[in-house]
């Protein structure tokens, strides 16, 4: 049938040593990763905490911070804005209906 010789010689049954170990290493592998992703908690709000659509820190205040520092907006319109994320009418002042 095949007449490659006596048999396989010791190369051979090395490399099919290491190929069969490296098969079931990530065989293995696989199924620790599968298993640690699929039984992750989830919080109480159903999301990952690593997967929010917004960074930490980038609240409102931060955002107008941040193009105040970049020169978009000028002084008044920064203090004006901040107010009114605050709530407050500091600078702004409201006609009175009479």
């Amino acid at each position: 049938m095949f007449w490659y010789g006596p048999g396989m010689n010791g190369w051979g049954w090395f490399a099919m040593s290491v190929g069969t170990l490296l098969f079931w290493v990530l065989i293995i592998v696989v199924g620790v990763l599968l298993f640690r992703a699929l039984a992750r908690p989830t919080p109480p709000g159903g999301e990952h905490p690593t997967w929010s659509k917004t960074p930490p820190g980038s609240g409102p205040e931060q955002i107008l911070a941040e193009r105040y520092a970049r020169g978009e907006i000028d002084d008044e319109e920064y203090h004006r804005r901040l107010a009114t994320l605050r709530g407050s009418t500091t600078g702004t002042s409201k006609p009175s209906a009479s």
